[in-house]
């Protein structure tokens, strides 16, 4: 039997933000709500400059309010809020005050802002700008083509899940409180996105830098995060950021707001690439320089026969067990040193810097701290 031909890979599908299925199921309650017919789609223009038609849920509408709800499609991105339900309930206005005046707020499920730093003031639904302006176009598309562009709507954006889904983000620790984000900045979600990612954690670091955290502890999943908090229990929630794969990017931001220390808390694999200079570490993007930590162990003061071991390993965490088993203290201090320094060329100094690098059964293999100057360490 011969080999069975390669399919080739299909493309990622694509899906759309909870921002764009808000701002159509409000075009489509307000029209449902003008026309008294229940409304079976709804076509909006994208910030890309994309028209794009959304299927609804549903659509109910009474003399004085509609409501329409879309089934958010994230595409193939695993994102926490693929397949929520977005709704839009709205309702006139009674006359009175500025004509033609549209009042947005959010509903169940929609959190709240509690902290400052993000970009919707505290007190306010945690509707993003993006978000807010495409409601809002949409709305006035309606009121326009209906020749009612005088006439004033409240629209209430709810998510019935949205408190449940938001226990999957980070938006308790941001300080928004009750449910889900409304976001999206193009209308479209971009499978397995490092935009998204990164965007999570520049707001992160604002909200901690916003509440007055100077001191940010970097780290690259959930485990080395906890390591982090029992290493500095004092600190509040938001000064602990997950950075992920970006950490030059995570330091550049925390530079960039001012940060005065920075603690970045990781493993051997992703921290022995740090230490050579790459700043974005995940596995497709760089692999672990077996060299490299030979090296490195090589002027620690590391065997020949160790050295030679280290140059056959299969994984940087076997390199790391390997020398912890033989005491090497002085290997995981330098690439410590090698991390903090190069982390400061990264943010051109002026941050002091620390490394702590622990093991997958998160025990604490090495630390260094470094001063705010590039090279200078301690």
């Amino acid at each position: 039997m011969g080999l069975k031909e390669q399919q080739p890979e299909k493309p990622l599908r694509r899906g759309y933000t909870t921002g764009s299925c808000a701002a159509a199921a409000a075009k489509a309650a307000l029209t449902a709500l003008i026309a008294q017919r229940p409304q079976l789609e709804s076509r909006i223009r994208l910030p890309i400059g994309e028209d794009v038609t959304f299927a609804l849920h549903s659509c109910e509408c009474a003399e004085d309010r509609a409501v329409a709800a879309i089934v958010k499609d994230g595409g193939d991105d695993p994102d926490a809020t693929h397949g929520a339900l977005i709704v839009a309930t709205v309702a006139w206005l009674e006359e009175g005050g500025e004509p033609g005046r549209i009042e947005l707020d959010g509903g169940a499920g929609v959190g709240r802002v509690t902290k400052p730093g993000l970009p919707v003031a505290v007190g306010e639904a945690a509707i993003n700008p993006v978000p807010r302006k495409m409601i809002r176009e949409a709305v006035r598309d309606v009121l326009d083509g209906f020749e009612l562009a005088e006439r004033s709507v409240k629209v209430v954006i709810s998510v019935p899940d949205g408190e449940e889904i938001a226990k999957k983000t980070l938006n308790g620790r941001l300080g928004i409180v009750g449910g889900i984000s409304i976001l999206g900045t193009r209308g479209t979600v971009v499978p397995f996105s490092t935009a998204a990612y990164k965007a999570s954690v520049a707001q992160a670091i604002r909200v901690a830098r916003a509440g007055g955290c100077d001191h940010i502890v970097l780290s690259t999943g959930g485990r080395t995060e906890k390591f982090g908090m029992e290493l500095y229990p004092k600190l509040p929630e938001e000064a602990f950021v997950e950075m992920g794969d970006f950490v030059g990017f995570a330091l550049t931001q925390c530079k960039r707001q001012g940060v005065r220390k920075v603690t970045l808390v990781g493993m051997m694999g992703k921290f022995s690439k740090v230490a050579e200079g790459v700043m974005m570490v995940h596995s497709k993007s760089a692999g672990v320089n077996f060299e490299f930590l030979a090296k490195v162990a090589e002027e620690s003061g590391a065997e020949a026969e160790t050295v030679r071991s280290i140059l056959e390993a299969n994984t940087a965490s076997q390199v790391g067990d390997m020398m912890a088993s033989l005491g090497k203290g002085a290997f995981f201090a330098r690439l410590c040193e090698l991390v903090c320094q190069e982390s400061l060329k990264q943010m051109q100094g002026g941050v002091e810097t620390e490394t702590v690098i622990v093991s997958m059964k998160a025990e604490l293999l090495g630390r260094w701290l470094a001063n705010g100057e590039e090279g200078a360490t301690s």
